[in-house]
């Protein structure tokens, strides 16, 4: 049975908490915020939030992790303090 796109990017979120937990601190401003934009249920993104001085560092990091992980990404990137990284799954 396929998983469905949602799930797998519900899995690949909880990776990425796992693998940069260091930038997510429960009880400090989270240099690494993560949503799941599921508007489109047959598209939907995980939206990978940097935002801290020299983001685009920690971006190109998570990036290849989520490649190596088999999803498309791609970047918008706002300033040099806040990155977005958007992954999506077939």
């Amino acid at each position: 049975m396929t998983k469905e796109p949602i799930e797998v990017l519900d899995d690949l979120a909880d990776q990425v908490a796992d693998e940069f937990e260091a930038y997510r601190q429960p009880d400090e401003f989270k240099d690494v915020s993560l949503v799941i934009e599921n508007s489109d249920e047959e598209h939907p993104t995980l939206i990978v939030h940097v935002d801290r001085e020299d983001a685009e560092s920690l971006a190109d990091r998570i990036d290849e992790f989520l490649r190596e992980h088999g999803a498309r990404t791609e970047r918008e990137r706002y300033s040099a303090t806040d990155v977005r990284v958007l992954a999506t799954v077939d």
